[in-house]
Formats: C-alpha cells, sequence, structure tokens
C-alpha cells in the first residue's frame, strides 16, 4: 500500500469517527488531527489497537489505533459476547474489575463495569487502584468467570492497557484468547457497544478483599522467628507513583519489619509519573530517588514496583557497601534459593513439588531445584503459562514458586498472576534469612553462584516506533530465521529452536525435534561456550529484544569481581557480534 493510499484510508477512517456516535471532545481531537497533523493521524487511524492475546495496550487518545473509552468498549463488549456463549449455563456471570493510577484508568475501569453490567453481568468494582495481582485474587475470591485490570503496567505515561483474566486468575491463553479476539472483531460499530447501564448490578469493594489477601500473603512467611530477630533491618519502598502505595509497606509491617522508609515525592499516585522518565523497575533512573534515601538513612534493602505492582525492583549493598541493583534473574535466583533452601529445612518437600520459569529466564534456576530433586517446568515468555501450569498441576503437585527475567515472580497458589506485594515480602524476608547468618543478600547470590556456577545475563533492546518501526522489526526477525548465524563471538551454535515453527535443530548431528509448547515468534540460539541468545519481538513495546546469557565457574570468593567483568565483556563481545 502506498503513503497516499494509506492516507486516504485513514482519512476515511477518521471521517467516520467525525460522523458517528462519538463525544464532542474526541471529534474535536480527530477533526485537529485531519486539518493540522497528518503523521498522529496516520499512527491513530492507520490500524485498529489490536485485542491481543493478553488485551489492549497503547497510546492513549482518539482514533482507532489508540487507547479510549471507544475501543476499550469494544473489547469489552467483545468479551461480554463471548463470556455470554462460554458460560451459557450460568444464571449470572461474575466479573471483577481493577485499575491502577495511570491517567484515564478509573474512567476505563468505570466504563468497562458499564458495559459489563449493561450485559447482564455481576461486577466487582474495586473503589480505588489496586494492585493487579489483588484482581487476580479478587477473581478466585468471588468465584468469577472472568476479570479486567487496567493498567499499562511499566509503559511511559502516554500508554494504557487492559489486561483480561479468565475464570482461575490467570491471564487469558488459547483458546480462549483466539476466540475472544474474534469477538472482538466481529464488532464493526461502536453501535453494537452497551454503553448505557440500566441494570447498575455493581458491588463496590475494597478494605475488605484487601485485609483477606493479605492474610493470605501473611501465610507463605516461612521465617517468622529469623524476622523477629531482625525486624529493625532499613528498608525502602517506592511504588514510583503506582498502586503499590499501601498493599506492600502494609505487608512488610504484617510480616514483622519495623524500619520501613518510604519515597514520600513517589507515594504520589499521578499518571503522569512526574519524578521518572519512565516508572519501570528495571531501570537505573526510576530507582535514583530510593538510592538516594537509602545512602541518607544507611539502608539494608531498597524495593520498587511498577505501576500496577506485578513486577518488583530491588537494590542491594554490594562490594564496598554500595548499592547495586539486581536483575530479574538475580532476584528470581535469590528467591528460589531462599524458598526451596526452607522448604527443604521444614521438611515440607515431598517429592511434587516443582517451580515455573519462562524460557529467557536463567538455567540457574533449574539447576537450584535439581539439588532438591524439585520439578522445573520451561514455558513461554507471559506469566499466563506459569499460570496455566499452576492451574493444571492443581490438586496433584504443589507450586512452590516461579518468575521471568523481566522482575515478574509469584509464591504460593492463592494468586495466578506475577505479585510484586509477594516478591517483596519474601525478598525481605530472605535479607533477613542472610542477615541472620552474617551474610548480605550480596554475599547469599556469591554462595549460589560458587556452588552452581556463575550466571549471568542481560536484556538487550532495540526500540522501533511506529508503523515503521514494527515492520522493521518483523524484518529482523526474518533475517535471524532465515539466514541464522553459525558463529557467534567465535563461538559455535550448536542448537537452535525456532519456536514459531516448534523446530529445534542441532546443527552438530543434523537432528530435529519438536518444541512441546505454543507457537510463539522466539528464536534462541545455543553456542558451544554454553551461552544462550534469544530473540523476540515484544508483545507490550516497540521494540524487538535479545537475552543474552552466559555462565562460568566461580572457583573462589574473592575472584567474583573479576568473574563479574569478564562475563560482562563477553556479553558485551555478543552484542557486537550480532551487530545489534
Amino acid at each position: 500500500m502506498t503513503d497516499q493510499q494509506v492516507l486516504m484510508k485513514v482519512r476515511k477512517k477518521a471521517t467516520i469517527w467525525m460522523e458517528g456516535n462519538f463525544d464532542s471532545k474526541t471529534k474535536a481531537e480527530v477533526k485537529d488531527m485531519l486539518d493540522n497533523d497528518e503523521p498522529e493521524l496516520i499512527e491513530s487511524f492507520y490500524k485498529e489497537l489490536e485485542f491481543g492475546t493478553g488485551g489492549l495496550r497503547g497510546i492513549m487518545g482518539a482514533g482507532t489505533n489508540r487507547m479510549n473509552i471507544y475501543t476499550v468498549g469494544m473489547a469489552t463488549q467483545g468479551l461480554s459476547n463471548y463470556l455470554k456463549k462460554e458460560f451459557a449455563g450460568i444464571d449470572k456471570i461474575k466479573v471483577a474489575v481493577a485499575y491502577d493510577n495511570r491517567n484515564n484508568s478509573r474512567l476505563f475501569a468505570e466504563t468497562t463495569a458499564n458495559i459489563f453490567s449493561a450485559n447482564g453481568f455481576k461486577v466487582y468494582l474495586f473503589d480505588d487502584l489496586r494492585p493487579t495481582p489483588e484482581l487476580s485474587f479478587a477473581i478466585r475470591h468471588f468465584e468469577c468467570q472472568s476479570g479486567v485490570v487496567v493498567t499499562a503496567s511499566h509503559n511511559p505515561k502516554e500508554y494504557n492497557g487492559y489486561k483480561v483474566y479468565w475464570e482461575d486468575g490467570g491471564q487469558i491463553i488459547q483458546p480462549h484468547d483466539k476466540n475472544i479476539i474474534d469477538e472482538v472483531k466481529s464488532i464493526s460499530s461502536i453501535d453494537e457497544v452497551l454503553f448505557e447501564d440500566k441494570l447498575k448490578d455493581i458491588e463496590i469493594i475494597g478494605e475488605k478483599v484487601d485485609n483477606i489477601y493479605l492474610k493470605k500473603v501473611k501465610e507463605l512467611s516461612l521465617s517468622p522467628e529469623v524476622i523477629e530477630r531482625n525486624s529493625d533491618l532499613k528498608i525502602v519502598y517506592t511504588p514510583i507513583h503506582g498502586s503499590g502505595v499501601k498493599l506492600v509497606p502494609m505487608a512488610l509491617r504484617e510480616f514483622g519489619f519495623r524500619n520501613i522508609y518510604n519515597v514520600p515525592e513517589q507515594d504520589i499516585t499521578d499518571g503522569d509519573f512526574p519524578t521518572v522518565k519512565s516508572p519501570n523497575p528495571e531501570e537505573t533512573a526510576a530507582m535514583e530517588m530510593a538510592l538516594k534515601k537509602a545512602r541518607e538513612i544507611d539502608a539494608d534493602l531498597i524495593l520498587a514496583t511498577d505501576p500496577d505492582t506485578d513486577r518488583m525492583g530491588v537494590a542491594i549493598k554490594g562490594n564496598r557497601n554500595r548499592f547495586k541493583l539486581l536483575n530479574g534473574n538475580q532476584t528470581g535466583t535469590i528467591l528460589i534459593y531462599y524458598l526451596l533452601s526452607k522448604w527443604a529445612e521444614k521438611g515440607m518437600l515431598q517429592g511434587k513439588e516443582y517451580i515455573v520459569k519462562t524460557i529467557v529466564t536463567s538455567d540457574l534456576l533449574t539447576r537450584i531445584a535439581g539439588k532438591y530433586n524439585v520439578e522445573s517446568f520451561d514455558v513461554l515468555t507471559g506469566f499466563k503459562f506459569i499460570a496455566d501450569i499452576i492451574r493444571k498441576n492443581e490438586n496433584n503437585k504443589v507450586f512452590i514458586g516461579g518468575g521471568e527475567e523481566s522482575y515478574g515472580f509469584l509464591a504460593g497458589e492463592f494468586v495466578r498472576d506475577k505479585d510484586a506485594v509477594i516478591s517483596c515480602v519474601l525478598l525481605a524476608e530472605a535479607a533477613a534469612w542472610a542477615n541472620d547468618q552474617g551474610k548480605t543478600l550480596n554475599d547469599l547470590l556469591i554462595d549460589i553462584y560458587l556452588e552452581f556456577g556463575f550466571f549471568k545475563e542481560k536484556l538487550h533492546n532495540i526500540v522501533r516506533k511506529g508503523k515503521v518501526g514494527a515492520e522493521e522489526i518483523q524484518s529482523m526477525m526474518k533475517k535471524f530465521r532465515d539466514d541464522p548465524p553459525t558463529y557467534i563471538n567465535n563461538s559455535q551454535v550448536v542448537e537452535i529452536y525456532d519456536y514459531q515453527t516448534s523446530i529445534k535443530k542441532n546443527i552438530v548431528t543434523d537432528e530435529v525435534s519438536s518444541i512441546d509448547l505454543p507457537q510463539s515468534d522466539v528464536l534462541q540460539f545455543f553456542l558451544k561456550d554454553g551461552s544462550k541468545i534469544s530473540i523476540r519481538p515484544s508483545g507490550t513495546e516497540p521494540k524487538i529484544k535479545f537475552y543474552i546469557g552466559v555462565r562460568d565457574k566461580l572457583n573462589d570468593k574473592s575472584n567474583f569481581e573479576a568473574s563479574e567483568q569478564k562475563l560482562e565483556s563477553k556479553i558485551n563481545a555478543i552484542i557486537k557480534s550480532l551487530n545489534i
């Protein structure tokens, strides 16, 4: 399609919005684009905002490719239509709705709740912003058939999103995701959406559910006596303007920690995220204010959560008492090691326990599980796949914990999504456990490397925005798939896993076998020296992701810094070798 054809197409779609049953503010925004901003008009209308396998996520504004009450409305009506078919035998379908602090989150949540109610559903709507994992908990607690949380997680402030959950409390997966997508696509006009709620069957929920949820979180504690001895650990916590502002400090205090310091400027729940460029605890800049506070008070631990409180960032004291940020693999490693150590110590391992990690998460977690004869599952990227493993093994096996490199972790089975409230309290408990042994979390991490091997990972992103960027990302994936490298950083590629074709091939023996996971646009290269490179387009952001993992032996604690530098140099060499 030529540029002129694209422009003609978007002008035609924009005209429909000018003439249709849209509010005056929306029409004014569309008219301004038609008259004054052709590039923005194209970005806003060149396609429909895709209801993907998890829901919606996009920049807020007027247009078919933007997050607004109309795209949210059509998604909710499509979901409602599917729920009516799937649960035709239920007298009253029940759904739960939650939202975070982003601009328009409450508006989108109320719009969603009203449409659900207008479709004859019983709706449980939170009275204020709440962590995403509490929405998962509420679905299970109220025995709902589905649920929605309005959030764009850690995306920049221009974004918002809409995540859909099923009756088990996990995000939707096959076949429901595809079926819901078909229902949403079948809605051709906003006139099909039941915006007007005459039934008003909406129950406002809040503190009572908080208390039940926090009680379940408290039951996960494995070392209450250790916390009692180390209750004075200094913990700095920041919600980065998000929904963890209330429940994370409450949970830490419930566990027994007394010295919790906040970052007042970031306790303000503001969708503009005024103190950071991006509210992402994966980024150093988002942690700067917490780091400054920690240095002022000589804190022992820094915890941060993203806007919807499903991801946790961590900083610990390293060598020479300097704070260093952990990545998601390191945090997951500490949590899995702590949980399995305590389960073993307490005699709780009965041979039916397991952990779960994603295919791009450190294989160190699997090695740790192996020591304790605990089964380890690998799943595709996305916590919904971890939730699916929990659902399939319910009542037969026991889920201890699991996570993904993107700063998400879960323990226990009463929530079915990554949970930063749970992650924060268990990481703090692990810090108390280490302190009880005269160690820091950094000491504990080095001990793990000494026992299991030094695994180091890094995520390298290439951002390409808009229509042209999306095409460039697909072109990069095609090149790696059609013409894969035979050597990377002078090490032979010995295996290639292509999750799009479900085929893995041993390059040395030419042996080909199938991958027993759902198809996904992911490539993995396994090198002779033990390195692993995974490549995939992000499902929620305009970027292509390169996950690079290297490893080596660590024979002595005194060699830690030199070994870490060696592995860091190796990662940088791999990036250069891939020309990315």
